[in-house]
């Protein structure tokens, strides 16, 4: 690539220190002009200071590291100034780059981009990559790790390896059938190899979607009706005043979402409209919002106030009594009910350890190969259906060419194969600087 690029990598705002990335052909002429002195020993720290080259004026400090090509990020020459985190420092930097011939400021994802283009990543680890950035959660960032360092990509690679050489296999018995160095029955040992990579890609798929819900998150809504406690739980597992609590009827009318972090899973909570039929078109928008949003949710928590009858709950609900500080209940889980008091904090307890439980029941558990993107999804199962193809062609020669179309919809997780529409899609959400 002709342009050398350069942005700020770390985070922004005031910190102790900032990273500053330049990539490309003229990174080693960036740091002369800001030093006044060569690049030091590859990846050896230099203390350096910086100046502006038009004046020679000093703007900080810096740890400089070089990275010569090919052995760096981005498979190019790269130069990484590591100054302190003060907004006005940065921006000299910055500027000071931005007034070099050749420099220009990188693009969301363009320093990964340029891994990927130089083979120093797959797209599976790009996307880890882009994953292990937004990780919120233990969880996040376990699987996102485990994806970066390639456990997706070796499996996906592993597979399409061995259809190739079924491929082969195949091709030489349409090339070479009358030669004596050609195994017989080939296509039925080929058949063979292809039922049980078809199987265990069948398998692969049959996760319940675990992976993507891992990076979503879980949902989990607070439904009953008015007053029965949703805002007073919502506030109590959130740790803050998030949603209006009022003895007021109908005070939540729109559906309210919290974040949570659940024993390292990541989990939505979301607070609902109290169920009621009402003449008021707000609060029926409201309700009917809770409907949908309850109905969508992965599991629903159903709260009735302590003396009431509880509603028969359907599908992934939990029954949770409420409000047992006022009636004389004992706090706990029994009868298949969770019995709490938001204001003493009884019973909160066991309801978080359930809820982390059931996310982690749910997410997985610690599996360590989850598919984690629709688009590899719908790529194995384009897999999958060529396979499928390939078992019923009469003909050797189709049975090959619905052999080859699987291996290529294996390669195009990988990015092996024709990807180059997909490049803009996947970097499109990376921050600029990474």
């Amino acid at each position: 690539m002709s342009e050398t690029i350069f942005a700020l990598s770390s985070g922004r705002g005031p910190a102790g220190v900032a990273v500053v990335r330049v990539s490309g052909l003229r990174a080693g002429d960036a740091v002369t002009l800001l030093t006044g002195q060569p690049v030091p020993a590859p990846r050896m720290a230099a203390l350096r200071l910086l100046h502006d080259p038009h004046d020679g004026e000093v703007i900080d400090q810096s740890l400089l590291l070089w990275f010569p090509a090919p052995n760096s990020f981005t498979g190019e020459d790269v130069a990484e100034f590591h100054v302190h985190g003060g907004p006005a420092v940065v921006s000299g930097v910055l500027t000071a780059l931005g007034q070099q011939p050749g420099l220009r400021p990188a693009e969301p994802g363009e320093f990964t981009r340029r891994a990927f283009l130089a083979g120093k990543m797959d797209l599976t680890q790009v996307e880890g990559l882009a994953d292990l950035i937004n990780a919120e959660t233990e969880a996040q960032r376990r699987q996102a790790l485990r994806q970066m360092q390639g456990v997706l990509a070796n499996l996906y690679e592993g597979w399409r390896e061995q259809l190739v050489r079924a491929l082969a296999y195949v091709e030489a018995d349409i090339d070479f059938a009358d030669e004596d160095d050609v195994p017989e029955h080939v296509s039925a040992q080929v058949k063979d190899a292809i039922e049980r990579l078809s199987a265990e890609i069948a398998s692969h798929l049959a996760d319940g979607s675990r992976g993507e819900r891992l990076r979503d998150g879980l949902g989990v809504a607070i439904i009953g009706k008015p007053n029965a406690g949703k805002s007073s739980l919502l506030n109590a597992l959130a740790k803050r005043e998030v949603a209006i609590v009022s003895n007021i009827a109908g005070t939540t009318r729109d559906v309210i979402e919290v974040h949570l972090n659940l024993g390292g899973y990541p989990v939505t909570l979301i607070d609902t409209a109290g169920l009621r039929e009402t003449d008021d078109p707000v609060e029926a928008e409201g309700v009917a919002r809770a409907r949908a949003r309850a109905q969508a949710a992965d599991l629903r928590l159903h709260l009735t106030p302590y003396g009431e009858e509880p509603e028969t709950t359907e599908g992934e609900s939990l029954s949770v009594i409420t409000k047992i500080d006022l009636g004389g209940g004992s706090p706990g889980h029994r009868d298949g009910r969770f019995y709490i008091s938001v204001v003493t904090g009884a019973g909160l307890t066991e309801l978080v350890a359930h809820l982390a439980d059931w996310a982690s029941k749910a997410l997985g558990g610690g599996e360590s190969v989850l598919l984690t993107r629709e688009r590899h999804r719908h790529a194995l199962e384009a897999c999958r259906a060529h396979l499928h193809a390939a078992l019923t062609q009469p003909d050797l020669v189709l049975m090959a060419e619905d052999m080859r179309l699987a291996a290529r919809a294996l390669g195009r997780i990988t990015g092996r194969v024709d990807v180059e529409d997909l490049l803009d899609v996947i970097f499109r959400d990376f921050c600029i600087g990474k």
